[in-house]
């Protein structure tokens, strides 16, 4: 079985970041502390509706003694998605000259902004572009929930949800993974779970409380509040499973742009 080989390294401070292409989703919750890190290195850098407001308001708060008109011109979006019922009247006049507007009527913004990039041409056969989407999580369960089925329409795209407490994705049964664990980022803190359908045999090496052959379920055992050992985690399955693991509160201001 090919192995998929998983790194949260676009989380790394400036500096130390590495060349990972990936493209950026802002939905509509609030901003992780990272944020500003994930811009300044995406290739594509996307808004989902309301997700607009959140740059044009909370950007600005990261760089609390320079200009917010500067801020906010520094860093806007490529393209912003949606049917337009979320983002303020102020937020639309702003960015109408300086950002592609798509309208679509409504339905899973995640879902439209992940098919707008895979059919960019960024998003190169060679070299496919990962997905970074925050504002994922949080809020609305059943908008959660509708992210978490995104993960599940798109086995064969790298997508991970982020907040500025964990991060989630998908393990497609189709391979065996290999996590790497960056250890003042992420941890100890994780799970596997079973969303999609019950897992006959599961088996892994690296946490505190490993699976073998291990069957999970809804209503049985699932392995949530397990404990990542080292720094690599592998996971086999029959079933596709969601990896979630804990974000490391870090210091904001090692996370900002140099220069």
């Amino acid at each position: 079985m090919e192995v998929m080989f998983h790194s949260s390294s676009f989380l790394l401070p400036a500096g130390e970041t590495s060349a990972k292409r990936y493209a950026l989703i802002v939905l509509n919750q609030n901003l992780p502390c990272f944020t500003p890190l994930l811009w300044e290195h995406a290739k594509l850098r996307l808004c989902a509706d309301g997700g607009a407001n959140r740059i044009y308001d909370e950007l600005p708060l990261f760089f609390p003694r320079e200009d917010a008109l500067l801020i906010r011109n520094r860093y806007k979006p490529d393209v912003i998605k949606g049917d337009m019922d979320s983002i303020r009247p102020d937020v639309l006049h702003f960015y109408l000259s300086l950002v592609r507007f798509f309208l679509f009527n409504p339905t899973c913004d995640l879902d439209k902004c992940i098919l707008f990039i895979r059919d960019s041409p960024l998003n190169q056969e060679s070299s496919k572009l990962q997905i970074l989407a925050t504002g994922a999580l949080g809020g609305r369960f059943d908008h959660e929930a509708g992210n978490l089925n995104v993960l599940y329409r798109y086995p064969d795209t790298r997508i991970t949800l982020l907040s500025d407490d964990c991060l989630i994705q998908l393990l497609p049964k189709t391979h065996r993974h290999e996590i790497h664990i960056q250890p003042s980022l992420l941890g100890p803190h994780c799970g596997l779970i079973p969303i999609g359908a019950p897992s006959a045999k599961t088996t892994t090496t690296g946490l505190q409380w490993d699976l073998t052959d291990t069957e999970m379920r809804f209503g049985g055992l699932v392995s949530t509040s397990n404990l990542v050992k080292g720094e690599k985690i592998t996971v086999e399955s029959d079933s596709d499973l969601l990896w979630t693991i804990s974000i490391k509160k870090q210091d904001p201001n090692k996370t900002l742009r140099s220069g």
